[in-house]
């Protein structure tokens, strides 16, 4: 497996990884499937501060990790939200734990300090990855989502870079 840079060329894949899970999981609360051009638009925006990078396996993007702005708010520049996704046959495999710790490596040495990860629950798999890479629990939102005509918790995890 390849860990490099997004890539505007990588947008269609990182579309369709992430559009299965708009329309098929309660992963992101987003309900609308997105589009390749506000990939590229988001993967040039977190590339401004932030890593976005993808995993390859023979050539083909089969996930992507990228960190994200924790609150607007100065006091939070040190603090950053991840996320991760992989493509459903690659779940599993260690893919993502590969993917996340090289995530968290360059965002650590881009001097950031917390890494917060959110999860929608249940999710076994996405809490047994942040444990595993010594994320903690901090908490969980009890039904603050909605999605699929049923309420979704949200646990968060936090892991000092």
């Amino acid at each position: 497996m390849l860990i490099r840079n997004a890539r505007p060329a990588d947008a269609p894949t990182i579309t369709d990884i992430y559009n299965h899970h708009v329309l098929h999981t309660v992963v992101t609360f987003d309900e609308e499937p997105i589009t390749a051009a506000s990939t590229v638009a988001k993967i040039k925006n977190v590339q401004e501060r932030l890593p976005y990078l993808v995993a390859e396996v023979e050539g083909s993007v089969v996930g992507y990790a990228y960190g994200g702005e924790w609150k607007q708010r100065k006091s939070f520049l040190y603090t950053t939200e991840t996320s991760i996704y992989l493509g459903n046959d690659f779940v599993g495999q260690g893919l993502g734990t590969r993917l996340y710790t090289e995530l968290l490596r360059q965002l650590k040495d881009l001097g950031f300090h917390i890494a917060i990860g959110g999860v929608s629950l249940p999710n076994p798999a996405s809490v047994r990855l942040h444990e595993k890479l010594g994320f903690t629990p901090i908490g969980t939102f009890k039904e603050v989502g909605w999605k699929f005509q049923k309420w979704i918790d949200v646990g968060y995890w936090q892991k000092t870079l």
